[in-house]
């Protein structure tokens, strides 16, 4: 089996968890592949020496399964190196929360089990794919989480103007919106309002942001339909955010979001469930009476 490893160096945990993942496959004819810039810091900061030719440079690899050692961030960066790869990714996180990354740093040991043995479920995640009417290539225009829509000012509001199957739905008066994957469902449409979603429906979720209006509530809509948007701004610009890479629009610019041709390959553990994650990541139907 062929691995590649991706983790944020920005968290010094994560020399402890490459060691143990090194020496875990020192004997046996596994592969593993490091980020170049991930393996510089490893390096820089550990005793072990890896093979010069399993280094990854740009986006040229090929493995039979991806690790992502951080927080959902990273993973999410990961998603976009994997691309349209078909490799399945799993996920140690190091951070907070970690929805995506839900190997916790004690179970390293039993997911390393997992992955040898060949023994882990594979979840498929819905993308979205995001155009501008500018042209102007984005370096990777598909989301695993969300696209958000939001102002550049801090005081004024923008108005953006939503169409679904070219029909003309509303027009949100608000800080911003964000368009929403199940995936992205536990982010950042989550804390404005938005509902969860299990990771394997089919739907995308419109969630506007401090929304003018008190009538206007998140809307769930088919993944399979397009959504398009004109946006009005005092500034004359806006910004676009996909999965946190944020680009600085012209008001001129419309957005054409629709699902994407590929889908992202999850690798979790047996018996981990979307549930389990919200029970214990977000106390989801704790009663504080019991």
């Amino acid at each position: 089996m062929t691995i590649a490893i991706f983790g944020n160096t920005f968290r010094p945990a994560l020399i402890n968890i490459l060691e143990t993942i090194i020496r875990y496959f020192d004997n046996r004819n596994d592969v593993l592949l490091f980020d170049k810039e991930l393996l510089e810091y490893f390096q820089h900061n550990s005793n072990h020496r890896i093979n010069p030719n399993n280094i990854i440079i740009d986006d040229i690899f090929s493995a039979d399964l991806a690790l992502s050692i951080g927080g959902d961030g990273t993973f999410l960066n990961t998603a976009a190196r994997v691309g349209s790869k078909n490799i399945p990714i799993m996920g140690v996180n190091l951070g907070r929360l970690g929805f995506l990354t839900d190997v916790s740093v004690d179970d390293v040991q039993n997911a390393l089990d997992s992955i040898a043995q060949n023994n882990f479920i594979i979840e498929e995640r819905t993308l979205l794919k995001v155009e501008t009417s500018d042209g102007k290539k984005i370096v990777y225009p598909y989301v695993l989480n969300d696209v958000s829509i939001l102002k550049q000012e801090s005081s004024s509001m923008m108005t953006i103007n939503a169409y679904i199957n070219s029909e003309a739905v509303h027009s949100y008066h608000a800080d911003g919106l964000v368009v929403a994957t199940p995936t992205g469902s536990t982010a950042y449409s989550m804390s404005v309002g938005g509902p969860l979603m299990v990771p394997q429906a089919q739907n995308i979720i419109l969630s506007p942001i401090a929304s003018h209006s008190l009538t206007v509530r998140p809307l769930v809509i088919p993944d399979n339909w397009i959504i398009e948007f004109e946006i009005e701004s005092r500034s004359g610009y806006y910004l676009l955010s996909l999965d946190g890479r944020t680009l600085n629009l012209n008001q001129d610019v419309k957005i054409k979001i629709s699902k994407a041709e590929y889908k992202i390959r999850v690798a979790k553990q047996l018996n981990h469930t979307f549930f389990d994650s919200l029970k214990s990541k977000l106390m989801w139907g704790l009663d504080k009476r019991n």
